[in-house]
């Protein structure tokens, strides 16, 4: 019978030969998407381990070495922020690297991140590449999010006696069905983890079937859903960016006496256009109804705005909103948020968000952000990746879930003649989160824990 070491090199055999063929293959859209949103550039050489002389800061001892957090996008990062955080209130002197994969995520985390932290672009999970970066940063440990588990990362860490966490861990029933089917080969990687944080108690059996042992899997909750995490500057600047943004709205519509907003949150392909005509329809009922609008991806925005303006309905740009419109222009009925890092902010000033990715996509987007900032929310049908979250808001009517987008304008007409609904709704919402207050800390405290 072979060991579970045969198993662990056949994989990692296998991922290395089927990599760099589905690197070459993902070459040319990366470039497409690299020229769309920029910001590699200057950091490209650091995804092959290239870096600048003063990066890590040196390391003396194992004290002095740094605390390796990796996030793989904005959500990740904002995750990643709150944890680094914690553990900074409680080890202030502990130096802390973190390492993105986006363009938009390493722009918030430089933007947002205690002073002292240092960002940096995820290297290729290629062999070479991997020791020398773990020869160049020399991590004490390193803490993963959520579900970014690089085999020759953790293989290489495992072999030289560095402590790998994997925090926040999510596994949708989909993910975990598809891990399943290829168990022989991803167990031997995940059996590597030296410990999983789960975001709900069901998540525990749910690891052990992929390899890992319960010894080393604990519940601590969602940090993304822990509202129990003090304020911090992020924090502040989203204070800010709410009243900053709630004068441009004011500026925006200033002939009309508080007009109902309402607001589409990372939307995919088609759902603007899709909820566009909803608002159009409940314009008969609201007339001074108003439509702001966060594409997903906000190198969208043109194609966004064209989609609209054949609806009949009249867009700009918040990226345009600091020149004077044209003289004689009708005023916009509808802002297309076409910025990065303001979404948290946005989401506390309508009367009600709708989540994008849930109706012509699947998986969904966060509702939490929203819902922390006391906004009604409502999805489609598709929050498969908050599956778990969503059975939580619903049981305690925390949140409004409809069918297909032919419902929506009846779900949002509601919310909208009902104020009290919407109270209620948010309170809700509120006290179903409230089960994963503490989860920053217990997550903190559990890589400090390892010495």
């Amino acid at each position: 019978m072979s060991s579970p070491h045969s198993y662990s090199g056949a994989s990692l055999a296998l991922y290395n030969l089927l990599l760099p063929m589905g690197l070459l293959v993902a070459l040319p859209g990366f470039l497409v998407k690299m020229k769309k949103r920029g910001g590699y550039g200057p950091g490209f050489g650091q995804r092959f381990g290239n870096y600048a002389d003063d990066f890590p800061p040196a390391a003396t001892d194992r004290s002095q070495r740094p605390l390796w957090i990796h996030a793989v996008s904005v959500g990740e990062v904002l995750i990643a922020q709150k944890l680094i955080i914690e553990i900074l209130r409680r080890e202030p002197e502990l130096p802390v690297v973190l390492s993105t994969t986006t363009s938009t995520g390493y722009a918030i985390a430089v933007k947002n991140l205690p002073s002292g932290v240092q960002v940096f672009y995820n290297p290729l999970d290629l062999p070479p590449i991997v020791r020398r970066v773990l020869d160049r940063i020399r991590p004490r440990a390193i803490v993963l999010i959520e579900a970014e588990v690089w085999p020759n990362l953790v293989h290489q860490t495992s072999r030289e006696g560095i402590p790998v966490f994997l925090v926040n861990a999510r596994l949708s029933p989909r993910s975990e069905k598809r891990y399943l089917q290829f168990q022989r080969w991803v167990a031997p990687i995940f059996r590597m983890l030296d410990h999983v944080c789960v975001q709900e108690p069901e998540d525990v059996a749910r690891w052990c079937g992929l390899g890992v042992d319960p010894d080393r899997i604990t519940h601590t909750g969602s940090i993304k859903f822990d509202q129990s995490a003090g304020p911090d500057a992020a924090s502040s600047a989203t204070a800010a960016q709410v009243i900053a943004f709630r004068e441009i709205l004011e500026q925006l519509w200033s002939g009309v006496d508080r007009p109902k907003t309402v607001l589409l949150a990372s939307s995919h392909d088609g759902e603007e256009a899709a909820v566009g005509k909803c608002i159009l329809t409940l314009r008969q009922k609201f007339p001074d109804l108003k439509f702001l609008v966060a594409p997903r991806h906000f190198e969208r925005a043109d194609a966004v705005e064209r989609a609209l303006k054949e609806l009949g309905l009249r867009p700009c740009h918040r990226s345009q909103l600091s020149a004077p419109l044209p003289a004689g222009m009708a005023p916009p009925d509808t802002l297309i948020i076409d910025t990065t890092g303001e979404l948290r902010a946005w989401q506390a000033l309508p009367d009600l968000v709708v989540i994008g990715k849930s109706f012509l996509a699947t998986g969904g987007q966060n509702p939490v952000e929203a819902i922390s900032s006391g906004t009604a929310v409502i999805t489609g049908p598709h929050m498969e990746n908050f599956s778990a979250l969503m059975a939580q808001l619903l049981k305690r009517k925390g949140i409004i879930q409809v069918r297909d987008i032919d419902d929506l304008s009846a779900a949002i007409a509601r919310l909208l003649s009902d104020p009290a609904l919407v109270q209620t709704t948010t309170a809700n919402a509120r006290e179903a989160l409230s089960r994963h207050s503490g989860a920053t800390e217990k997550t903190a405290e559990r890589i400090l824990a390892e010495k």
